[in-house]
């Protein structure tokens, strides 16, 4: 009975350090593909292998994606609206983006990809809500 209680308590407190974060895209130029989204820890940031990531369907304006037990810690959220669903960021002939991108922050992009510091947010207990705007270029 005592472990028993024990091991519900230690669940119980490994899940109170998960949080949900939703994040709005707005800026969303129409309804073809999917908006991709992905939460970024500063070692994965920028590079194909962040492990939490989600997608909503593109919807002229705004739409949501909603990220669940999230662990706590500081993050940066990267998003791509991929037009034409081929899950790759297209670019044109001198490498500037075809599709909307955003960063959390909305961080600016001066000659490149912020740095993870001007992206990066929070996550503790409960919700956290971001919103990113996409920018087409």
């Amino acid at each position: 009975m005592i472990r028993a209680l024990a091991a519900a308590i230690c669940l119980a407190a490994g899940t109170a350090h998960a949080a949900t974060v939703i994040v709005t895209i707005t800026g969303v130029r129409n309804d073809h593909g999917h908006v991709l989204v992905a939460l970024c820890r500063k070692a994965d940031f920028l590079k194909p292998q962040c492990p939490l990531r989600g997608a909503a369907n593109a919807a002229l304006g705004s739409v949501q994606v909603r990220f669940a037990d999230v662990p706590a810690g500081t993050y940066a959220a990267q998003t791509y609206h991929d037009e034409n669903d081929n899950k790759i960021l297209d670019r044109n002939f001198l490498g500037l983006p075809k599709e909307g991108l955003g960063f959390s922050n909305d961080a600016p992009m001066h000659f490149g990809p912020p740095a993870f510091e001007a992206a990066a947010f929070e996550v503790n207990t409960g919700e956290t809500l971001i919103s990113i705007s996409l920018r087409y270029f």
